[in-house]
């Protein structure tokens, strides 16, 4: 009977993955007045409640309604850790089907009297079909999409421990109640590629930036991709001041389609054409990710070439030590010829800024925990 109940119960939807809209003609079916659908978002995206159980604010009858239909939270926390500097915290979560994905959260320093960032750093897939050769989950293959729910939850759960944090903060006179304020950022740059999981990443983003929910403001969520040209032109007819992110790593067809298959499908020359088309039609900046990999594409006539690439364009380089994976074969490039490379961006107009690395020392890489704990297994 146990079984059943929980088999029942796994079967359910994430009431996650609905809009807005769907939570008004479930009120209206409930009988229940129309304000309720706005009291449940709100216990659900600003109050970070994962069970129907936890909303006290809506009567027994009502939540005993929900939960016949409905779930809210689908990920089981597997592991949870912390960074040896408590700058970074990892989880890896398992879905209702035995897959399993990342999430990561990333403290960043106060300055100029500002309380510091909090970063989120969330999944779209489980797995990735692109095989970039350097990156862990690249390694794993494609297992299948996440759904609009799983991706948020990721975030509900990571803003759970945010928001823990600045009330112990308060309690010990570091923060004022007025400074609570949870994740800062969000970046679409965990397992997987969010745009080949188009819909349901833009339907969370939707879901993420509404005002009386979570809230995170529009130029605070980065998207990355490795440059799926056809999504990244329908991206720019979206509307959403979001920041766009390209993983380049290399400036030539050649070096790239070495590490990056997707070069083959999309070369550089098309990818770079959509990127301007995107900076015309949004007005916005394009981060460019660039994984420095030691003898690979490191060099300093890579790097004028990649300055000659991007001279015209409205852009921001992210120069990126590699993360060490299992079965990788590039080594770090040193700090010294990180610097090096990034002047030579500078003497051709391109701003850059050379990453600062969190959470190392728990494989806090995209894929590397599922990797660890598949092995040992």
């Amino acid at each position: 009977m146990e079984n059943l109940q929980l088999t029942e119960k796994l079967n359910k939807p994430s009431i996650l993955d609905l809009e807005k809209e769907d939570l008004n003609k479930i009120v209206a079916e409930s009988g229940e007045k129309p304000y309720r659908a706005e009291q449940l978002w709100r216990s659900i995206y600003k109050e970070c409640n994962l069970d129907f159980s936890e909303i006290t604010t809506l009567s027994k009858n009502f939540r005993n309604f929900l939960s016949t239909k409905f779930r809210i939270g689908t990920l089981e926390k597997k592991i949870h850790i912390n960074s040896i500097d408590s700058s970074t915290t990892k989880l890896l979560f398992g879905l209702n089907d035995g897959e399993l994905i990342e999430s990561v959260l990333m403290r960043y320093t106060s300055d100029y009297g500002k309380k510091g960032r909090k970063t989120a750093c969330i999944s779209t897939q489980a797995g990735c079909a692109l095989g970039c050769t350097f990156c862990a989950t690249g390694q794993q293959g494609f297992r299948r999409n996440l759904t609009s729910g799983e991706i948020i939850e990721q975030v509900l759960q990571l803003q759970k421990i945010a928001l823990k944090e600045d009330l112990l903060e308060v309690e010990q006179g570091k923060r004022k109640k007025g400074e609570i304020q949870g994740i800062t950022n969000i970046v679409y740059m965990g397992m997987g590629e969010p745009l080949a999981n188009y819909k349901n990443t833009i339907k969370s983003v939707k879901n993420v930036i509404d005002n009386s929910g979570i809230n995170i403001g529009s130029r605070h969520i980065t998207i990355s991709t490795v440059g799926l040209v056809p999504q990244i032109k329908k991206l720019s007819k979206e509307k959403l001041q979001i920041n766009l992110a390209i993983s380049l790593h290399a400036p030539d067809n050649k070096t790239r389609s070495e590490t990056m298959p997707v070069n083959k499908r999309f070369p550089i020359e098309e990818l770079i054409d959509v990127c301007h088309y995107y900076v015309e039609q949004t007005n916005r900046r394009i981060f460019f990710e660039y994984i420095l990999l030691e003898d690979q594409n490191d060099s300093l006539s890579n790097a004028e070439k990649l300055g000659k690439l991007l001279n015209g364009l409205h852009c921001h380089v992210n120069l990126i030590p590699v993360n060490p994976t299992t079965n990788g074969v590039y080594g770090r490039t040193d700090d010294n010829a990180n610097r090096l490379f990034q002047g030579v961006l500078k003497r051709f107009g391109i701003p850059s800024t050379i990453r600062v690395e969190k959470g190392i020392d728990i494989n806090a890489g995209c894929g590397q925990l599922r990797e660890r704990v598949l092995s040992t297994n």
